[in-house]
């Protein structure tokens, strides 16, 4: 039985681990008020962007300048990327793509996108990640909405939901997610980190088990879990 280790640092950033590879979602790290760790910590092969905003963009830069890890995003994120002097692989929404963990398909997010210097971000992004046998589903910054049903199609293990509210679903929204992804797993993310997107998470996963929307694994920033 494979298995792979989810890192979770506050807000939306996420470490996956399996076998020799170790990747990063939306590294936001440092200006975190959640998180329990510093950007100077982490390791990675790969940094996965689900859009431009500062709080996802984090510390790929840096993290990526001192372990040379790529950046895989939509090709706007990666483009800018590129121009930081940072190793980028630009991809958009469609069909899965191999990569030397496994693989990453793109997929649509209802939200905005743009650098904090007002650059165009492209399109924001979810992600579906194949690794360690497993497939996991990053919703990025997202409203809910209906061809999440096709997402479940693919066959979903863990799902990174969203709960905050304000900026994306909140706890509502995200167990309708839930049943449309038929995902084994549900982890609430990006709540919790500022006042007007705080949440209880508790009352979430109650809320998905009372719905049969699948099992809420909520883990507090620092902790690791084997899925």
């Amino acid at each position: 039985e494979k298995y792979m280790n989810i890192r979770y640092f506050g807000h939306s950033a996420v470490e996956l681990s399996g076998g020799d590879h170790t990747v990063l979602i939306d590294p936001f790290i440092d200006d975190n008020p959640a998180a329990t760790v510093s950007s100077a910590e982490l390791e990675a092969s790969h940094i996965l962007i689900t859009h431009a905003h500062g709080d996802h963009v984090g510390d790929a830069v840096s993290i990526a300048r001192r372990t040379g890890a790529t950046v895989v995003s939509i090709v706007e994120v990666a483009d800018w990327m590129e121009a930081q002097g940072v190793e980028s692989f630009g991809m958009n929404m469609g069909a899965a793509f191999p990569f030397p963990f496994g693989s990453v398909r793109l997929t649509p997010a209802w939200h905005s996108s743009s650098f904090d210097d007002g650059t165009y971000g492209g399109m924001p992004t979810g992600l579906v990640i194949e690794m360690g046998g497993k497939r996991i589903y990053h919703a990025g910054d997202t409203a809910l909405f209906s061809d999440m049903s096709l997402i479940g199609d693919l066959g979903i293990d863990l799902a990174f939901l969203p709960i905050g509210g304000l900026f994306t679903m909140g706890p509502n929204e995200a167990v309708r997610a839930a049943k449309l992804l038929r995902a084994r797993v549900v982890v609430p993310v990006h709540y919790n980190t500022f006042p007007p997107i705080e949440q209880d998470a508790q009352a979430f996963a109650e809320m998905l088990q009372r719905e049969g929307a699948g099992e809420g694994l909520i883990l507090a920033p620092g902790e690791t879990a084997e899925i």
